[in-house]
């Protein structure tokens, strides 16, 4: 059961305390009730059950839908009259026509001492409905009558409809050609509802839209020209919800100057004229769908891709000359690092973010699980200050750096690195790394995430998933991070156990867990460390850049490194490029 019923405060401290706006929905056993306020600004909404007994039984609550069943009228039986002169001189103002007024039978009633516009609502030539305008732009209904659109014989058995908001914007769309346009009945909501979409028969302030399923549901292209206010643009998102948002397209409403658009289509008619108003509605855009696009969505970032104008297309320099020509960073991308144990994956991590800092001032943040911070924090002073930490052991004849470079390189610490660390027993997930990941992005402007090593997350799966199937959606998660946030995330992950390994560099499908580490990454790094006296230098290390994904930014081959024990330092050697 509908009703209309006074609202008993203002809530919305605006508009007439006698205005009808209150909606009220009694279930038929009377078990629920659920009541909206339609007036624009307030949007004041609730329910409430039944408790115990309090529910009528099925042959009461039909007795009480009998009686309130919604009424037959006709013009005569509203006293409905033909516009006078000085309506239709109001609607000439507006550039509203007297062919389009009679052809929408638009009337006018007496209430009381005042003349009031009268809009029909037809169905099948059948009168449904009549909402009024009084002179202070008061609207109101007769009650117990059936919601649908205003001018729905106007769409039956068309393919394109435009919904718009108000009756005289209806009448608008016909100076400028479109018969095939309605209106919704009760204006548009203060905002967009968070809910979930409620059952047909709960939807109250959209039960026009149910009622008239059957003139929509062939429509194969719904033109939302809804007002450009914020309720407005609200209503066009609750219509698209519920009409499906694959066949709505919206209209964007000319600039009225700097600072405002037009509000609707007849103010459009008015000031611009119907050849205006017909080309906007002709030049409707497809309403957004989100993760559906079209390029010209991206032409801003592709027009700064090709004038370079961020300073990042061809990727950041590592700092080394030689694994240049490689491998380069690019925001957005992420980078697997493999290599046999001790092989010096993490110090050279390390030294590329040492790197970064110094050429292009990047902040990074770091879930280094194997790592205690105070020797993480030495090794990367030592690579940013260029002495070793202490003069003992590995420090040799070296000089330690002293006490205000230290206090120095604290400061730089600080204001470069940000420590993801899991203090609790249990091992971390991907996703709390990434949570908090996001937020060092947002609060910090981080532009890299190491996560170091793999093996120390959380792999807890579902019993019916394999371990290839998990690893597949956590780097797929990875990867939509890295691209959503434009920061670069390197991924530490150890090789399987080499049965058979003869000393020379593992590859990438050597990795632990899945060849998706592999498939997925944009990148793919091999370091590796020379054992062999008789094969060079103890101290080489060979960068071996497995796979590049995108060839703006290198290429696959070996770049060799020496690495300076005292001061974690990584220097170049030379590069051999794939054949």
């Amino acid at each position: 059961m509908y009703a209309r019923a006074v609202q008993p405060l203002d809530l919305s401290n605006s508009g007439d305390s006698e205005e009808k706006s209150l909606s009220v929905y009694i279930s038929e056993d009377w078990g629920s009730a659920f009541w909206c306020c339609f007036r624009g600004k307030c949007g004041w909404q609730g329910r409430t059950t039944a408790v115990g007994d309090n529910k009528l039984s099925r042959e009461t609550s039909n007795q009480i839908a009998k009686v309130k069943k919604r009424r037959e009228i006709t013009v005569e039986s509203l006293g409905l009259e033909p516009l006078c002169e000085e309506l239709v001189a109001y609607f000439s103002e507006r550039s509203i026509s007297t062919e389009t007024l009679r052809r929408n039978a638009v009337m006018q009633k007496t209430t009381g001492v005042q003349i009031c516009i009268a809009f029909p609502y037809w169905r099948d030539g059948q009168l449904v409905s009549c909402k009024y305008r009084d002179i202070e732009k008061k609207f109101w209904q007769e009650k117990d009558t059936e919601k649908i659109f205003y001018g729905l014989d106007d769409i039956k058995g068309t393919n394109d409809i435009i919904i718009v908001e108000g009756e005289i914007d209806k009448l608008a769309m016909e100076e400028a050609g479109f018969h095939n346009c309605v209106s919704v009945p009760d204006g548009a909501p203060p905002k967009v509802s968070s809910k979930d979409l409620p059952p047909e028969e709960q939807d109250t302030k959209y039960q026009y839209l149910w009622n008239c399923k059957e003139y929509l549901k062939k429509a194969s292209r719904i033109i939302l020209a809804t007002d450009g206010d914020d309720p407005g643009q609200a209503l066009a998102e609750e219509l698209a919800r519920r009409l499906g948002r694959e066949r709505c397209w919206r209209v964007r409403w000319p600039m009225k100057n700097d600072n405002e658009h037009f509000k609707d289509a007849n103010e459009v008619l008015m000031y611009l004229g119907p050849d205006v108003l017909k080309e906007v509605i002709e030049n409707a855009e497809l309403y957004p769908i989100r993760g559906l696009f079209n390029f010209a969505n991206y032409f801003d970032e592709l027009d700064a891709y090709y004038y370079r104008t961020l300073g990042y297309e061809y990727g950041v320099s590592t700092g080394w000359k030689g694994l240049n020509e490689l491998y380069n960073i690019v925001p957005g991308e992420l980078t697997i690092v493999t290599g046999v144990p001790n092989s010096g994956k993490s110090e050279w991590i390390d030294a590329l973010l040492c790197n970064l800092s110094e050429s292009v001032g990047w902040k990074f943040a770091l879930c280094s699980m194997e790592n205690k911070v105070r020797e993480h924090a030495r090794k990367l002073l030592e690579k940013h200050i260029k002495k070793p930490f202490f003069d003992k052991r590995y420090g040799g004849s070296a000089e330690r750096m002293s006490a205000e470079e230290f206090e120095q390189g604290k400061q730089w610490l600080n204001d470069t690195f940000y420590l993801i660390r899991c203090e609790d027993d249990s091992l971390p997930s991907i996703s709390w790394v990434l949570e908090l990941a996001q937020a060092a992005v947002l609060r910090h402007g981080v532009r890299g995430l190491v996560i170091d090593p793999y093996n120390e997350l959380d792999h807890q799966r579902p019993p019916n998933q394999t371990e290839t199937e998990y690893v597949s959606q956590m780097l797929t998660k990875v990867k939509r991070f890295a691209q959503h946030h434009c920061c670069h995330v390197w991924f530490v992950a150890h090789p399987r156990q080499l049965h058979q390994w003869v000393g020379g560099p593992p590859n990438l499908y050597d990795i632990s867990g899945s060849a998706h580490f592999i498939n997925k990454c944009d990148n793919g790094i091999v370091i590796h460390r020379n054992r062999d006296p008789g094969a060079g230098d103890l101290d080489q290390v060979q960068v071996c850049v497995r796979k590049v994904r995108n060839k703006v930014a290198g290429t696959i081959g070996d770049a060799y490194l020496t690495y300076d024990r005292a001061t974690g330092q990584f220097k170049d050697i030379g590069i051999k490029k794939s054949t």
